[in-house]
């Protein structure tokens, strides 16, 4: 079943406008989004799923989810970093994915840019140093009154974005960055009547 199917009292508390109905967002936006996250790999992933979703719809790779941790392995990047050109060609064939060729090549390369980063430091102290650099602090809770308060980018994510890039990572620009920055904690956009701040 997917973790998605149910959210507790799904039409009873109060939420951010954003995941409307559907009640996989529901539970995407309850359970996960903005509880911080520490943990390397979960990390790593969590950049996958936001750079397969630059150009689409969150909710397109919520519905995808299994597969695509399916299918890349659970994002271990030890794995990732090594596929070849026949698994690469197996990918763009699964029709259960995001079969963008551009994205698939991105994930392998990523892969192998957070290896190279993992030598020097662990990837949650890279990411999250990044932000809290450019931040002033992470965790940051920014209470919104409405979802309108909400920037798409901010001087962090652009910082974030550009390191990324530096250092070899794909589809990482600043908008995606900032999803990134909030999916994983690293700033509480959940607006002020929101249940879940």
């Amino acid at each position: 079943m997917n973790i998605y199917s149910k959210s507790k009292a799904a039409n009873v508390l109060n939420r951010c406008s954003w995941c409307g109905s559907d009640p996989i967002y529901q539970a995407y936006h309850d359970y996960e989004w903005g509880k911080p996250i520490f943990d390397d790999q979960k990390l790593f992933a969590l950049l996958c799923l936001e750079s397969m979703q630059a150009g689409l719809s969150w909710i397109t790779i919520l519905k995808r989810k299994e597969a695509l941790y399916r299918a890349f392995d659970g994002f271990n990047p030890l794995i990732l970093a090594a596929y070849d050109e026949s698994k690469i060609n197996a990918l763009k064939d699964d029709a259960t994915i995001i079969r963008h060729a551009g994205k698939i090549y991105a994930m392998v390369g990523n892969a192998k840019a957070y290896l190279k980063i993992s030598k020097q430091q662990s990837f949650s102290e890279y990411v999250w140093g990044i932000v809290k650099k450019h931040q002033g602090q992470a965790p940051l809770d920014r209470m919104p009154k409405c979802e309108s308060e909400i920037p798409t980018q901010t001087k962090a994510s652009i910082a974030l974005s550009k390191q990324l890039k530096k250092d070899g990572f794909k589809f990482v620009g600043p908008t995606i960055c900032y999803a990134f920055m909030q999916a994983c904690g690293m700033v509480n956009d959940h607006v002020q009547s929101c249940n879940f701040r």
